[in-house]
């Protein structure tokens, strides 16, 4: 099984944020964050996928997440490449 380490940026609200998450179906992820029924934190806002990465286990996947989730100046260059 496939799964995904992803970051989304928020497109609505007054003040931008960003997600990092997991999952192992990305397009089903976001619909579900965009529709108020993702992580606590992502909702009321819309939301879209600015990175991406493929693991082929859940483990790696998870490690890289909290990499991510704890890297801020990784995080920046994200936002920084897709702006």
């Amino acid at each position: 099984m496939t799964f995904y380490v992803y970051m989304l940026k928020s497109i609505s609200g007054n003040r931008p944020k960003t997600y990092v998450g997991y999952t192992n179906d990305l397009s089903s992820r976001l619909t579900k964050h965009n529709n108020g029924k993702g992580a606590k934190s992502t909702k009321g806002y819309k939301w879209k996928i600015i990175f991406k990465k493929k693991f082929i286990s859940k483990s790696k996947a998870m490690s890289y997440e909290y990499i991510l989730k704890n890297n801020k100046i990784k995080r920046k260059k994200i936002i920084i490449d897709n702006q």
